[in-house]
């Protein structure tokens, strides 16, 4: 089990404190008031597990990734549901989809699947229920990081998957995340959600190191933290007093979060410190997590979106965080669909153009977009 490390101090123009105004991104608004990816019902893909044609993103299409492409186009990797399966949340089968764009609006998609399930060595990962809910960041060298969720859905389990490309197009999975951490410590652990550290090095936002590694915040309920050497492999930092992954971020009574959190984009590496733009979810009464009260304002159950503020010199202190919304589900797109309590959940941040570009998926059935502008 890896034990807390010592924290190296760092950058000296880091501060420890901030006001909202200083730290946050934001505000963002829509720059369009329609979803900006749809499903596709005439999309076919040959399954390589059933040897059948696919009607792949028929149903759903939601939760984007988003990154700069090789040629400078916005890149959004998205999950798209089949019509396969029982009606439900959960109950198809998922695949990500790339679809490109000049403006960051108007968006090609690919006719079929760019990751998926195969008869691979992951198959007992994603089997029956595919992969979901992508993060992606650049590597230093160029190359692609992509977290997603792996669903094995007979078996009720679900990982964290890694898988890298130099393309967007092809990609090389290597398994669950921390498979490898503490010798094998955490094989049996279910977790999902995990956007990594970066920063902005021009016009793209590139993994960031601190401290000599890659971190990672990662987790749906509690949010936690974790750090590599590659990108790949990676080990959950653990708090000293437990032994445990240390939680940094949990829900809060009264607040637009107190159903609980959910890791957002990659978080970003800023002047004054690390800004996480994290997923959250008002407390539902038929919740069995928590007895927590919801916020009122917000309907029970949706996904609305927080930020955070962590320190660089220490990446698991909390310096900040929002008591409102900094977006939430407000369009009739965002609350009905597949998920009828409504949700901007946001997965994707690009920088294009002197703004930011916030990507989410609305109600667990459409891609939206929404847009800030960046402070000098």
């Amino acid at each position: 089990m890896q034990r807390i490390f010592q924290i190296v101090i760092f950058a000296a123009g880091l501060t420890a404190t901030a006001s909202a105004q200083d730290w946050q991104l934001g505000p963002f608004t829509r720059p369009l008031d329609v979803p900006v990816i749809s499903p596709n019902k005439a999309s076919i893909f040959l399954d390589p597990i059933s040897q059948k044609p696919i009607h792949w993103e028929a149903l759903h299409t939601f939760n984007p990734a988003a990154t700069i492409a090789p040629d400078g186009s916005v890149a959004v990797v998205y999950r798209a549901e089949d019509d396969s399966g029982v009606m439900g949340i959960g109950g198809h089968t998922s695949r990500l989809g790339l679809a490109t764009s000049s403006d960051g609006l108007h968006f090609k998609m690919r006719p079929a699947p760019v990751l998926y399930m195969d008869n691979d060595a992951e198959k007992s990962h994603e089997f029956p229920g595919g992969v979901e809910d992508p993060r992606i960041v650049q590597a230093p060298d160029g190359s692609y990081v992509v977290t997603y969720t792996q669903w094995a859905r007979d078996r009720g389990t679900y990982t964290i998957g890694i898988a890298t490309s130099k393309d967007l197009v092809h990609w090389t999975k290597h398994g669950p995340a921390f498979d490898a951490a503490d010798g094998g410590h955490y094989k049996a652990l279910m977790y999902k959600s995990a956007g990594i550290l970066t920063e902005l090095r021009g016009d793209r936002l590139i993994a960031a190191k601190l401290h000599g590694k890659f971190w990672m915040y990662w987790g749906e309920i509690q949010i936690r933290l974790a750090t590599s050497d590659d990108l790949i492999n990676w080990t959950p930092v653990v708090d000293p007093a437990t032994h445990e992954p240390h939680v940094l971020l949990a829900a809060r009574s009264g607040h637009f979060d107190s159903g609980f959190p959910e890791t957002g984009p990659p978080p970003v590496l800023t002047s004054q410190g690390i800004v996480m733009l994290y997923n959250a979810k008002n407390s539902n009464p038929e919740d069995t997590i928590h007895s927590l009260q919801g916020d009122p304002a917000i309907a029970a159950g949706a996904y609305s979106v927080g930020e955070a503020l962590f320190s660089a010199d220490d990446p698991t202190k909390l310096l900040a965080r929002t008591d409102q919304p900094v977006f939430k589900p407000e369009r009739p797109y965002e609350r009905t669909g597949q998920y009828a309590a409504g949700t901007t959940f946001a997965e994707g941040l690009v920088p294009l153009h002197g703004k930011w570009f916030l990507y989410y998926g609305t109600a667990d059935s459409f891609v939206g977009v929404a847009t800030a502008p960046m402070k000098k």
